[in-house]
């Protein structure tokens, strides 16, 4: 069976089976999370930009959101197959992309969203098995359906399996 790699956008979600891939491009303050069951080899990754839709009063992207694109990536691949109390959770991204600026001018938005995205997974019970969070570097991320493995790409780094 050929081997596809599905692209996952910004504020996007998709959920696919082995052997295929998810790759999301540019996590700088945005944080991948992706989701995957070993049992049934399915996973799923989201590309969140922002931690809180409830400041919002008109969402019409809410995978770009970490309290809603989370749920409705657990939603689909439980509807695919896979099972809530045997998902692992690796999440990758929550940059601080502008070094020198002041903290509180840029809201910490990458912290932020690796905070959010941690207690909606803590809330919904699933184990964050592994993180490449932080920094000021931009981030790519690809999950590997076969294996579950996470390969995450940093500019001017080695790839880190995770």
């Amino acid at each position: 069976m050929e081997v596809r790699e599905y692209q996952v956008g910004i504020a996007d979600y998709k959920v696919t089976r082995q052997p295929h891939r998810l790759v999301t491009l540019g996590l700088g303050s945005c944080v991948g999370i992706s989701l995957y069951d070993p049992v049934v080899r399915v996973g799923g990754l989201v590309h969140i930009m922002l931690p809180d839709s409830r400041q919002f009063s008109n969402v019409t992207k809410p995978a770009k959101f970490a309290d809603l694109g989370i749920p409705l990536l657990v939603e689909e691949l439980c509807r695919q197959g896979g099972q809530l109390r045997r998902l692992e959770a690796k999440l990758a991204g929550g940059a601080q992309m502008f070094s020198g600026q002041d903290r509180n001018f840029n809201f910490a938005i990458g912290e932020r969203n690796v905070a959010m995205s941690r207690k909606v997974l803590q809330e919904l019970g699933v184990r964050i098995v592994a993180e490449d969070v932080g920094g000021n570097r931009g981030r790519t991320m690809i999950l590997d359906t076969a294996t579950g493995q996470v390969t995450v790409r940093t500019l001017g780094n080695q790839a880190r399996v995770m």
